[in-house]
């Protein structure tokens, strides 16, 4: 009979321990499915030749370093480093992957230590009073009266004890809550992501603007100079009495308007300059000596790589975003629907206790329990099933969105295509402009030195040309600008920088001054 006995209890715990196992493999709530996105093979807005080849590859994680510029790059990897937002955005990072590893505490069983001492009165001398005790024992014993009387005093009890608690996942809750917990951490790297994109084409727009600005300053002041020459010319007639004063004062007045239009540059030139030094988490004027002297606009690439509409939603990091956001809310229906179901708990005790503190160490004082507990839900006034279609209304919901995201990514891409063509366009007719016209006013001004033609003609010319310059360069400015633009919408940069450190912080106390915090 022992025999039997051994053999079978083996057999059905094994059996007992098979089906925990089966129950604690499923998982309710529906199991997550990366979204198709149906796309064609080419962008709308691409010609051959303009933009891209059609079999051009993806963009160039670093795309800054197409404009052959060492300070741009210099720049860009300044701001990468130093960029107090993207150094946010990295710190949300790892509060994301702290709220994953909480969630996967879920699997182990909580251990807590309890130690404690009170005092209570047991009122147990009313309760025997109140049935009589005292009535039948009279004066027959009066040890036994005495010991009685003793409970109505109060008395203290000295514990310590361990408790545990173990809810098995039997229903997937606790996998559905790391699964959740796990997109929203990857929903935290792609908002990083989107902001390094963000910052990197910030600081290549912010860069174009300056050299624009510079560019079209040597513009003004190249013009500045004709028109000082010319107006020294016309004075010198004037006196020896060849031409009017009236050619002196509109050449003066178009001199001063010159000049006029100088400090606008001037101060974007400034502004720009903050602006890049802020980029790189320094105050503004830190970068001043570095981007004081004026260079050339970068030459712009030959051919911009654009890939295909099919890569994009893996490229770009707000479309991520968005299906990490489905993910997580298709993840939470799981744990909704768990909550319908029963839970099972292992609980258990053990400790000491005694009205002696220097008896706790002895075995005797030692109590325990142990044992499951099911917790059923029967009545919740609707909360739970309100629960599950929230979370099914907020996971339609997110599959809209990511939808949105895709839509949103490829009108980026396609005006920015559409932008930039059509800059180019306007950079080309703009030149063709600017070749003529100086030769006009060439021809002009030889004609009004040798006094054939007349000086309101090569003021004219003059005018026309310094405006054709100034738009021809606005033009290309405009043209690197979109161009930044398509380079942002295309979505890449952000593949190089997967593991940026987590940046070093301080928490700041009440009691610490304005002054520290400056000097942090």
């Amino acid at each position: 009979m022992t025999f039997i006995t051994r053999a079978r209890f083996p057999a059905r715990s094994r059996l007992a321990f098979t089906l925990t196992l089966a129950l604690s493999a499923c998982s309710v709530g529906p199991d997550y499915q990366a979204p198709k996105n149906d796309t064609r093979g080419s962008y709308h807005g691409m010609d051959a030749g303009e933009v891209s080849s059609p079999l051009a590859a993806s963009t160039n994680p670093s795309w800054w370093t197409s404009f052959n510029d060492p300070q741009l790059d210099s720049l860009m990897e300044r701001a990468i480093a130093g960029n107090l937002s993207l150094q946010q955005s990295v710190l949300r990072i790892a509060g994301a992957r702290e709220q994953l590893s909480q969630a996967r505490g879920g699997w182990f069983p909580s251990v807590n230590a309890k130690a404690g001492m009170t005092r209570q009165q047991l009122g147990v001398k009313g309760e025997l009073e109140s049935n009589g005790v005292y009535d039948r024992l009279g004066e027959v014993d009066p040890q036994v009266r005495s010991a009685l009387d003793g409970l109505s005093r109060p008395i203290n009890i000295y514990q310590g004890s361990f408790d545990a608690a173990w809810e098995l996942d039997m229903w997937g809750k606790v996998r559905r809550q790391v699964e959740m917990s796990g997109a929203r951490q990857q929903e935290s790297i792609e908002s990083r992501n989107d902001a390094l994109v963000s910052l990197e084409a910030e600081v290549a727009r912010v860069y174009m603007q300056l050299r624009g600005a510079q560019a079209i300053s040597q513009t003004l002041q190249t013009q500045i100079e004709v028109a000082t020459e010319t107006l020294e010319l016309t004075q010198s007639q004037q006196r020896n009495g060849l031409a009017p004063q009236m050619d002196v004062e509109n050449a003066r007045a178009q001199l001063s308007s010159l000049r006029a239009q100088l400090p606008q540059y001037q101060a974007q030139a400034q502004q720009a300059k903050n602006g890049l030094a802020v980029l790189i988490g320094k105050p503004p004027g830190a970068l001043d000596a570095e981007l004081n002297a004026s260079k050339a606009m970068p030459k712009l690439p030959a051919a911009v790589p654009v890939g295909v509409p099919a890569e994009l939603a893996r490229r770009r990091p707000d479309v991520r975003q968005a299906e990490a956001s489905l993910h997580a809310a298709t993840a939470n229906i799981g744990v909704a629907v768990a909550q319908l179901f029963p839970s099972v708990s292992l609980t258990g005790e053990l400790g000491v206790r005694n009205t002696h503190a220097n008896y706790l160490d002895d075995w005797s004082s030692h109590f325990y329990s142990f044992g499951p507990s099911v917790s059923i839900p029967i009545f919740q006034g609707g909360r739970l099933v309100s629960s599950v279609k929230l979370a099914r209304a907020q996971q339609a919901s997110a599959a809209l969105g990511y939808r949105q995201a895709v839509l949103t990514a490829l009108q980026d891409v396609e005006n920015a295509l559409v932008s930039y063509r059509t800059d180019q366009q306007q950079v080309a007719g703009l030149d063709e402009t600017v070749d003529a016209l100086q030769n006009a006013f060439n021809l002009a001004d030889d004609s009004y030195r040798k006094g054939i033609s007349t000086f309101i003609d090569v003021l004219d010319a003059q005018r026309q040309l310094s405006q054709a310059k100034q738009q021809a360069e606005q033009a290309r400015v405009q043209s690197s600008v979109d161009l930044v633009a398509l380079y942002k919408a295309l979505g890449g940069g952000w593949e190089p920088y997967q593991n940026l450190s987590l940046p070093t912080y301080k928490v700041f106390g009440p009691a610490e001054t304005a002054d520290t915090r400056r000097q942090l």
